[in-house]
């Protein structure tokens, strides 16, 4: 097989980037399985592994780093290809926002791709709360905004995120009671919606850390100080999700909206909210 399929390739980089079978497949719109398949056809064509799975994450190779630099690059001007004859007078400027536990999941996906495609239109990112994203809709700050559904804000239904309790391996405070939380600040749907299942299942709890960071939970996490109630698409490959297995209650999933301002009905503004909608749904 001397041929390199950019199809396959694509599900390299996004295995590489997730480090999650997972997760690379919802960024390719394909099955784990299907995923699986094609990574370890093009391993038996090479002759060489480009992926060590373990039962936790996946971690790449020397030989898969080489093919992903390559495969980065091949990606890259498939996308300029396209955009030279699609698209070639698109420019301009968009300005998103996008909470923290989300943009690990959004940018990399969606907003790289479409710098490279149209390299003429400047992005703009805010990072906020999306409790704090939706008045900046309304004053026009914003374009877009990619945030969980907020009352009062109107947008187009994305997809309904799962949030999951996530623990350290090395220590397993989640036995504790009073239970150690990290959370979000007020405001925040995961936060609500994490307190209440601790108060339907009478867990008593205490507040170990309040941040509008998601840094700042990851790192009250991995240090063994607290859990945290994140979103499934942000939770790094080294810290553990945690169930009923572990003696917590099941958390609500959020709903995740694409939402624009009044400004927003502009040619750059329209192709990066049709980008986001077809790669992000689901």
């Amino acid at each position: 097989m001397k041929r390199l399929d950019l199809d396959v390739l694509e599900m390299v980089v996004a295995l590489a980037d997730t480090e999650s079978f997972a997760r690379a497949a919802e960024a390719v719109h394909r099955s784990p399985s299907a995923v699986s398949m094609q990574i370890k056809a093009l391993e038996e064509a090479l002759g060489k592994p480009l992926f060590v799975r373990s039962t936790r994450n996946v971690a790449i190779t020397a030989d898969g780093k080489s093919l992903l630099d390559y495969g980065r690059r091949m990606l890259a001007m498939r996308e300029e290809a396209w955009a030279s004859v699609v698209r070639p007078e698109m420019k301009g400027r968009v300005t998103i926002g996008v909470p923290d536990d989300f943009a690990s999941s959004l940018l990399p996906q969606v907003l790289g791709k479409f710098v490279v495609a149209h390299p003429r239109v400047e992005i703009r990112v805010i990072g906020r709360p999306s409790s704090e994203l939706g008045p900046l809709l309304k004053d026009n700050t914003l374009d877009l905004a990619y945030i969980t559904r907020t009352k009062g804000i109107a947008g187009e239904f994305v997809r309904f995120e799962p949030v999951v309790w996530t623990g350290s391996p090395a220590r397993k405070v989640w036995q504790e009671r009073p239970l150690p939380i990290a959370v979000f600040a007020q405001g925040s749907t995961a936060r609500a919606n994490a307190i209440s299942a601790l108060q339907r299942e009478n867990i008593k709890y205490r507040m170990s850390y309040e941040s509008p960071s998601l840094l700042g939970l990851v790192s009250m996490v991995e240090a063994g100080l607290a859990i945290a109630p994140l979103a499934r698409c942000s939770v790094p490959a080294h810290l553990v999700q945690l169930s009923q297995n572990e003696g917590l209650p099941p958390l609500d999933d959020v709903e995740v909206v694409l939402a624009r301002s009044a400004r927003s009905e502009r040619p750059p503004c329209d192709f990066l909210a049709e980008q986001i909608l077809a790669q992000m749904k689901g």
